[in-house]
């Protein structure tokens, strides 16, 4: 996935101050519609915050089936398509550096069994995603059950509610 955060580097060589909010850049590919942008951002903020991980950088590109068809090829050796894929870009104790990709048709899908919003369900993956970057994983049926607690609290702390559970 191509890298979408661009740091300015300033100073005498130094390395660039550590940012004290979440730096967060969503990118919608041209064929996606109906996503509301600024709402993930400020979303993704909030949860970063509560997760205590304000000196993150995230960048998250919503993309189709066909472009996370291509994505998850390169990069897992899948040739389907998947409602999210996390790059960790060495996340830390205090931070979440990494690049997501979201998909809005996994997402439309899911809809028909659930109670929310598009950008409700498109935030649950990047939530996901950020999860992944702090060592959840979802790949035995008890880490799975733990994972998907995290996102609901994490979503209903910041006043969204409880996405996975919501249809689940």
């Amino acid at each position: 996935m191509e890298k979408q955060i661009d740091m300015e580097i300033t100073g005498d060589g130094d390395e660039p101050p550590e940012p004290t909010e979440p730096i967060i850049t969503i990118t919608v590919d041209e064929a996606v519609d109906g996503v509301n942008a600024d709402w993930l951002e400020t979303k993704t903020t909030s949860a970063l915050e509560l997760l205590g991980k304000n000196q993150s950088q995230l960048a998250v590109r919503v993309v189709n089936d066909a472009t996370m068809i291509q994505l998850h090829q390169d990069h897992s050796n899948i040739a389907e398509t998947t409602d999210v894929l996390t790059f960790d870009n060495g996340s830390t104790d205090t931070s979440i550096h990494a690049d997501i990709a979201i998909c809005c048709d996994v997402a439309g899908r899911a809809l028909s069994d659930r109670t929310h919003t598009m950008n409700e369900e498109l935030l649950l993956y990047v939530v996901h995603g950020m999860l992944h970057c702090i060592g959840f994983d979802d790949h035995d049926e008890e880490a799975h059950l733990k994972m998907h607690e995290e996102e609901d609290r994490i979503l209903t702390a910041i006043g969204v509610g409880p996405v996975w559970s919501s249809g689940s």
